[in-house]
């Protein structure tokens, strides 16, 4: 059952156009992820899935516009969420279950966020992703059949962000409908079922990780910086190309990288290191809209060293 849709919705200010025509539809128990840089109209179409921006198109939730749904159905974490900050963390979960009917136990959402070691810590007092975990908890208090999460792990570290993931994987195993933006691509292409690609305020493209990484991502490549000639290139069964010290081979499985490098042995020639990189979604993004989202040099590549003389990649 789709929980959520989005026909052809747009969004303008003055001259500026925030969203062009976007749809797409979300199912029930089903995490999408919206992927894009600051500036791509991610808040925007947030707001507009919510009801809380006006649009041309139509938005639906649960089969009515998004003013009619009982709010307690949904939850929402803006990416600008400023609660009191002279409430301790316990404090500031009950207070937010205190505007529903049946909250969920404060103690159990601070454990599934990680800060219950903080409970009694003030909100001004957290870091920063301590504060943002807090801020997830808040949104959890109603037990929400949709939740909308904008940048939900901005300023989070590694370990608390996978926490939140473990948890956002449970709640959708259960039924929970999850709508998250960010621009961590190994968040999209760990968490989410699927993954739109947003530039410019339009979707380029709309589809699992796995078949976006297949389509447009491109091929896997394996780079070998060391001495050669051209005979090297008549060593595999690969595309080679060779230039200013650096042998490039492409369509290479990690499982191949030894048999590579027993051939370069062999032949006699030296080499310094290798780098296996596989395409990712920064390669898709980049490839569908001529811009990239995070930085080059992320952890998302894998990387192969071996020292000159033989020592068998690992």
């Amino acid at each position: 059952m789709a929980v959520l849709v989005a026909d052809d919705v747009s969004r303008r200010y003055g001259e500026t156009v925030a969203l062009d025509g976007v749809s797409l539809t979300v199912e029930e128990g089903e995490i999408f992820g919206l992927v894009g840089p600051n500036g791509a109209g991610k808040t925007t179409l947030v707001r507009a899935l919510t009801g809380t921006t006006v649009i041309e198109g139509r938005v639906e939730l649960f089969g009515t516009s998004p003013q009619h749904v009982d709010r307690e159905r949904i939850g929402l974490l803006p990416q600008s969420f400023d609660p009191p900050e002279r409430l301790t963390v316990r404090e500031l979960v009950e207070y937010y279950g205190g505007l529903y009917d049946d909250p969920e136990p404060t103690e159990t959402l601070l454990k599934a966020v990680g800060v219950a070691d903080r409970a009694d810590t003030y909100y001004e007092n957290l870091s920063g992703g301590q504060q943002r975990r807090t801020c997830v908890a808040t949104t959890l208090v109603n037990d929400p059949d949709l939740l909308v999460l904008d940048e939900p792990t901005t300023g989070i570290d590694p370990a608390g962000r996978r926490t939140l993931w473990q948890l956002f994987e449970d709640l959708a195993a259960g039924g929970t409908t999850i709508f998250i933006t960010t621009h961590y691509m190994e968040e999209a292409e760990q968490l989410a079922d699927r993954v739109g690609l947003l530039a410019d305020g339009s979707l380029a493209a709309v589809d699992t990780p796995a078949n976006l990484v297949t389509t447009y991502g491109g091929e896997s490549l394996l780079y070998v910086d060391g001495a050669f000639d051209e005979s090297v290139l008549e060593l595999f069964p690969y595309d080679c190309s060779l230039g200013e010290g650096r042998l490039t081979l492409r369509s290479v499985r990690p499982e191949a990288i030894g048999d590579v490098v027993g051939e370069l042995d062999e032949a006699g020639f030296s080499y310094e290191s290798l780098r296996w990189t596989e395409p990712d979604l920064e390669d898709v993004y980049l490839e569908l809209t001529g811009q990239a989202v995070s930085e080059a040099g992320d952890a998302d590549e894998r990387t192969v060293s071996a020292v000159a003389g033989g020592e068998r990649a690992r």
